[in-house]
């Protein structure tokens, strides 16, 4: 049975340019880099080995659907969100940092600063004119629940009376 397609994601990938790649030092075993990458960036995309690094490219928002359901099961939606905005500036470019260790057994890890992954992070680029509803579709969740959904501190004292 095949997947349905999301039509959010469908409709954002008709331009967008997604690169994730890292280092691959002396000391490590470039299977094991290369295994690590397609780890977290699984599908919808092409993986590109060289001499001293491991790049993935797509053109399809599809590509960071693990990512995405990463940030929703570990409950870092919030962080991630910050980050994407944080490295944004004022561009149609953002980008975040993981843990290369950690996404070696399929754990996408974020990293605030290149120094916490010890042989060097993976970089996501991400580059859309639609930046910012990217980033709406891949921390999506992550705002509180509406008042609606809430009670006000008034419905509380109504409710104990």
């Amino acid at each position: 049975m095949k997947p349905e397609l999301d039509p959010v994601a469908e409709s954002l990938s008709q331009d967008i340019d997604i690169i994730a790649e890292t280092q691959i030092k002396n000391t490590e075993s470039r299977e094991k880099v290369t295994s690590a990458l397609s780890n977290i960036f699984q599908d919808h995309g092409e993986l590109r080995v060289e001499q001293n690094r491991v790049q993935f490219v797509s053109n399809n928002l599809e590509s960071l659907r693990f990512i995405k359901d990463q940030f929703r099961d570990r409950q870092v939606r919030g962080a991630a969100r910050r980050l994407l905005l944080l490295n944004k500036g004022d561009s149609d470019s953002t980008y975040l940092l993981f843990n290369k260790q950690a996404a070696t057994v399929s754990i996408a890890a974020l990293c605030d600063d290149p120094r916490e992954s010890a042989l060097g992070p993976i970089v996501l680029r991400i580059r859309s004119p639609r930046l910012q509803e990217v980033i709406d579709w891949i921390t999506a969740g992550f705002v509180p629940k509406s008042k609606e959904d809430t009670h006000s501190e008034d419905d509380f004292f109504d409710e104990t009376l």
